[in-house]
């Protein structure tokens, strides 16, 4: 399925993790091709597409015939082999380190505990037609905010971004993550001043990339209020 020439993605940009891949490949300008997989059509679970990720997941990568999945590593890959500014994925040991060590944490607290909030918020009354199941979506929020307790006080401290100085892979995974409430309306960072001031860095850094990317997300948040 690849080209040889660009690098094929297949996304769909409802999901965090493909968000993070999106803006790493176009702010950093490597030559890439969408492919949209629209998980709420089941396009994920077309025989061609199992063919490509038996996961039935995505992101998904090809480059070159190489097929790859899952986000951390298909980030890595990206910044590994098309040497992208170093500050993505510092080649010095200890700063490498320090990325590993917040994607390794992600995906069991930023990850599931941001998005427990929009599933329980978003995905499941929209789905049932049934109410917010109030006492499950507030013991999810406690959830997260220990988990943006521990974003503050182990990561971020008293650094511009998670693992430094300059922004890294880290800080795409995480700011997606913690984007994904504001689809059902909730800034899940507002009553946090630390995270909001990292979150207009990462921002910052990005540029024209970030809101390229939640476009799908904004729409979503847009169509529910006009429904509220």
């Amino acid at each position: 399925m690849a080209t040889g020439r660009l690098v094929e993605v297949y996304l769909d940009l409802l999901s965090q993790p493909c968000r993070a891949v999106h803006i790493l490949l176009n702010c950093t300008k490597i030559p890439h091709r969408v492919r949209t997989v629209a998980l709420r059509k089941g396009e994920h679970r077309t025989p061609d597409f199992t063919k490509l990720n038996p996961m039935q997941k995505v992101p998904v990568m090809v480059d070159d015939g190489f097929v790859l999945t899952e986000s951390d590593a298909i980030l890595k890959y990206l910044a590994t082999k098309y040497h992208v500014p170093e500050h993505w994925y510092p080649r010095q040991p200890e700063r490498r380190a320090r990325v590993d060590e917040y994607t390794a944490w992600h995906h069991t607290n930023t990850r599931p505990h941001a998005a427990k909030v929009f599933i329980l918020e978003v995905l499941l009354p929209g789905h049932s037609g049934s109410p917010v199941d109030e006492v499950r979506l507030n013991r999810a929020l406690s959830e997260l905010n220990d988990t943006l307790d521990k974003l503050e006080s182990m990561f971020l401290r008293r650094q511009p971004f998670l693992c430094g100085d300059e922004i890294t892979l880290a800080d795409l995974l995480a700011v997606c993550e913690l984007m994904q409430p504001l689809g059902g309306g909730r800034d899940v960072l507002t009553e946090r001043p630390q995270l909001q001031q990292w979150r207009s860095r990462v921002q910052s850094a990005v540029g024209e990339s970030f809101d390229k990317a939640h476009a799908v997300l904004y729409a979503v948040r847009d169509r529910r209020r006009a429904r509220l």
